[in-house]
Parts: structure tokens; C-alpha cells; sequence
């Protein structure tokens, strides 16, 4: 039994986050709701610590406020924070696709195909959550061969703030990402065209904050 261990104090706060988070970018814990740590940590199956832990961070990140020795409860969607986040996080892309285009290989440029294949499939059948899984993959590959740790921390911070914006607008039948565009960047990627590649990253990121500002 050696290879079971006990979870080390920072995986499980990192569980409580990402499921906390993960929860409020899908609508599932609505905006204005007052979440408690005791309850939540029993549907998690945790401890308090790691869901107080998780609070503070979800507070600093934005999807959460609180007032002391009164309540913790789930923001609003307010379209000056997500055309804010929108601009951070696009400048991220910008710089990661700058870095990764001269560095991608055959595999990585298939990697994107495949993940925009899945996104307008995912567009078309209305399947928010799977859309946005494939729009994650397509711009994580950029992320990820650029190599930059700062741009990747800080667009993870971000893009919640955004992702809570685009799933309330397909759910009222908005498309707010464009296969058509996620093409133009995968064939400029391919082409080793890092100016293209970039031009249109900025379109496809000045697009979320457009969507803010209409909101």
C-alpha cells in the first residue's frame, strides 16, 4: 500500500478551487449566491481549510466577494471587469503566439485542427461546455510551446471572468468565438506567419471585449 498517500494540503486546496470555480463559471452557482465553506466543503468531501483557502483566492481572482463576519457570496458579471480581462488575457495570447509560431511542428498545428473541428461541431450542436473545452485546447497549444509560465499563470487567472460572460451568451444562442477565425490563425500558424497569426489573435480576443461592452 505504499503508493497511497495522503493528499498533500495544497492538492486539496487546489481540488476545492477548481471546483469551486469551475461551478460558478458554468452557472451552476449563480451570481449573488451566498456559498458557505461548511456546506461546501461537505459536497466536496473536504475539510473547511482548503474551502477558506479556496475563497480567499477565488475572492482575489474576482468571482467571489466577501465582508467580513458577514457573508461570501458569487459576483455579478460586470462588463468592465470582463472587457478588463478580456484585454489582459488577449495581450497574454498575443505574446504566447508570438513566441510559439516560429517553435510549432506538424503535430501541434493537428492539434489545433482537431480542437477547432470539435469547437464548430460543438458550436453547431449547442454544447457550451464542450465548445469551450475545444476553444481552450486550440489556444492552449500556443500557451503551451511558448513556454512563458507568466503569460500562462496570468491568462488561467483571467480567462474565468470571460468564460462567464461567453456561456450566458450561447445560452441565449450567441456565438461568441468563430471557427472561421480559429482557421485564419491555424493556417497563418502553419505557414510560419507569426504577424498574421497575431493580427488575428487580437481579433479574436478585441471580440470578447466587444461582447462586454454590448452586454
Amino acid at each position: 500500500m505504499r503508493a497511497i498517500r495522503p493528499l498533500a494540503r495544497t492538492l486539496l486546496r487546489d481540488r476545492a478551487y477548481a471546483s469551486i470555480r469551475d461551478a460558478i463559471v458554468a452557472g451552476e452557482i449563480e451570481p449573488g449566491t451566498v456559498v458557505r465553506d461548511a456546506d461546501l466543503a461537505e459536497r466536496l468531501g473536504l475539510s473547511r481549510a482548503p474551502v477558506r483557502e479556496a475563497f480567499a483566492r477565488l475572492v482575489d481572482e474576482g468571482l467571489l466577494e466577501s465582508k467580513p463576519q458577514s457573508y461570501t457570496r458569487v459576483t455579478q458579471v460586470v462588463a468592465a471587469e470582463v472587457r478588463d480581462a478580456a484585454a489582459v488575457v488577449g495581450a497574454m495570447h498575443e505574446l504566447v503566439t508570438r513566441i510559439a509560431v516560429p517553435r510549432l511542428f506538424a503535430a501541434d498545428i493537428e492539434t489545433m485542427r482537431a480542437a477547432n473541428e470539435r469547437f464548430a461541431a460543438a458550436v453547431t450542436a449547442g454544447d457550451v461546455d464542450e465548445a469551450l473545452h475545444a476553444d481552450d485546447a486550440l489556444h492552449d497549444v500556443l500557451v503551451r510551446v511558448s513556454g512563458n509560465r507568466a503569460a500562462a499563470a496570468t491568462t488561467a487567472r483571467y480567462t474565468p471572468l470571460i468564460r462567464r460572460l461567453e456561456r450566458r451568451r450561447f445560452g441565449e444562442g450567441g456565438n461568441c468565438r468563430s471557427a472561421g477565425l480559429h482557421d485564419r490563425l491555424i493556417e497563418a500558424c502553419a505557414a510560419g506567419d507569426v504577424d498574421e497569426a497575431v493580427r488575428v489573435t487580437a481579433k479574436i480576443w478585441r471580440g470578447l471585449a466587444e461582447l462586454a461592452d454590448s452586454d
